[in-house]
């Protein structure tokens, strides 16, 4: 069992920061890749920034240069720094994590619950 918890949303001016935080617990062996995922209304979920466990990061076209994703594996952290947010940057934003988990090395998905970032104009 694997959970994730985000937190540090909250609304924004455009042009402001904002930092996401996300948590794991659980009986995990090991978080090999996370990423963080948005939804917007009416939208499919799309992939924002993604690390691997050994520091590799990507990122859509939409926020590079002004997104940053981070992890702490001591903490069993990661982070996403957002800079210079735009009202389009408004959604929910999802936390995920693939890795293994318990004695046998079990494979596991697991997604956060999310939390809500919204941008003025």
């Amino acid at each position: 069992q694997v959970q994730l918890v985000e937190s540090g949303g909250g609304l924004v001016q455009a042009g402001g920061s904002l930092r996401l935080s996300c948590a794991a617990s659980g009986n995990f062996f090991s978080i090999n890749d996370m990423g963080w995922y948005r939804q917007a209304p009416g939208n499919q979920r799309e992939l924002v920034a993604a690390i691997t466990s050994g520091g590799t990061t990507n990122y859509v076209d939409s926020v590079k240069g002004r997104f940053t994703i981070s992890r702490d594996n001591a903490k069993n952290m990661v982070y996403l720094q957002m800079s210079s947010l735009k009202p389009e940057d408004t959604a929910v934003y999802y936390c995920n994590a693939k890795g293994l988990f318990g004695p046998l090395r079990l494979q596991y998905n697991s997604w956060g619950q999310g939390t809500q970032v919204s941008v003025s104009s």
